[in-house]
């Protein structure tokens, strides 16, 4: 599988991957136990994302702002929960322990920027996140195993991901068709994600976009690109 290299950039959210090498054979097979932790974490951080999407449907809809700090706020779970997902059943792309964090974490290898928007349409934050996006959400549901549209789940993504982890420890090494193609249907996830959560009005594109990096503003891939 191939990106393809002249598809357009999707500015507002770029999700980047690196595949680690080596990767434990068997680590795979407990990290559902290692990642407890996390998931219990984040059960009341997405309380409180719901919570802060709240606040922040209304800001924009009187003052067309995302409030900066709830904006940073729920940057932050998301990019949380990507880093776990990345670690355990979303990729099984790295066996670096992810890092109880709400920040970029550069060093990572699994990374989510937003572009903070510096005005949202009121007419948008209307309907953006129940009607507009309805049909990324039968897609995506495709993909994460149900209506929750998370990691969790099941689904494609879970599926591809465990296949990889036995080729893991069969082979000793993640194919890399197939590491492309999940960071691919884990950056469409993540991109309705903000679109949904409001972070963005930028239509999510019905593309899937494999790979470890995203393209840069003029439409090329970065070097090192997986």
């Amino acid at each position: 599988m191939t990106m393809d290299t002249q598809r357009a950039p999707y500015p507002p959210v770029a999700v980047t991957a690196r595949l680690d090498s080596p990767l434990s054979r068997w680590l795979w097979l407990v990290k559902w136990i290692l990642v407890i932790p996390h998931w219990f974490v984040l059960v009341f951080l997405w309380i409180a994302f719901f919570v802060v999407t709240v606040i922040a449907f209304f800001a924009v809809l009187f003052t067309e702002r995302y409030p900066r700090g709830l904006f940073d706020f729920n940057l932050g779970v998301l990019r949380w929960s990507w880093r776990v997902s990345y670690y355990a059943y979303g990729a099984l792309g790295t066996d670096r322990y992810p890092p109880f964090s709400l920040g970029p974490e550069p060093d990572y290898p699994a990374r989510l920027d937003i572009a903070y928007p510096k005005r949202l349409s009121r007419s948008l934050v209307l309907v953006k996140w129940w009607l507009l996006a309805i049909p990324h959400y039968l897609i995506i549901a495709f993909f994460t195993g149900g209506a929750r549209a998370d990691w969790w789940g099941g689904g494609l993504i879970a599926l591809l991901s465990v296949i990889a982890g036995f080729a893991l420890t069969f082979t000793e090494r993640y194919p890399r068709d197939l590491f492309a193609l999940v960071v691919g249907l884990n950056r469409w996830v993540l991109r309705v994600a903000a679109y949904a959560c409001l972070m963005t009005d930028a239509y999510p594109p019905f593309r899937l976009d494999q790979g470890g990096e995203e393209l840069d503003q003029g439409g090329e891939e970065p070097d090192g690109a997986r």
